[in-house]
């Protein structure tokens, strides 16, 4: 009886417990991105890394990140992000696309070239993007 007892009450508390990180996980994400909305980047940064400590495989916690550090014109720190995203999802269009545009940017062409590719790989929704970027990427290697 005891037993029965102390093994309802453990799975109580072990419920209760996993509820509430779970809650902990969302609710982080959804802060940081609704401060972002508002431009509030210095704030929403300390939610999304906050979201990484308890899920280190928020990649959208990441891509936010990335946006924030774009914003913010440190290139270095956006393109890591941009990476890590990549890492968690190599089909993830937005940071093929950002991480394009960054790399046109710093003219580094066979990488943008390579990017490109597998955007017309893994495209479903951002497809009408690819065209852009190979327009951007022309552009920018004429100047050159």
């Amino acid at each position: 009886m005891k037993k029965n007892l102390l093994i309802t009450l453990l799975s109580f508390f072990l419920l209760i417990f996993n509820y509430n990180f779970l809650y902990a996980k969302n609710s982080y994400f959804k802060e940081g991105k609704k401060l972002f909305d508002n431009k509030k980047y210095k704030d929403s940064k300390f939610y999304f890394e906050k979201d990484i400590v308890f899920n280190p495989k928020s990649e959208n916690s990441y891509l936010y990140l990335a946006k924030i550090f774009k914003e913010e014109k440190k290139e270095n720190l956006e393109e890591n992000n941009l990476n890590t995203v990549l890492l968690l999802n190599p089909k993830n269009e937005e940071a093929i696309y950002l991480l394009t545009l960054l790399n046109i940017k710093q003219s580094n062409f066979s990488k943008a070239k390579s990017l490109i590719t597998t955007m017309s790989l893994v495209c479903k929704k951002m497809c009408s993007k690819k065209i852009e970027l190979k327009k951007k990427l022309d552009s920018s290697q004429t100047s050159k």
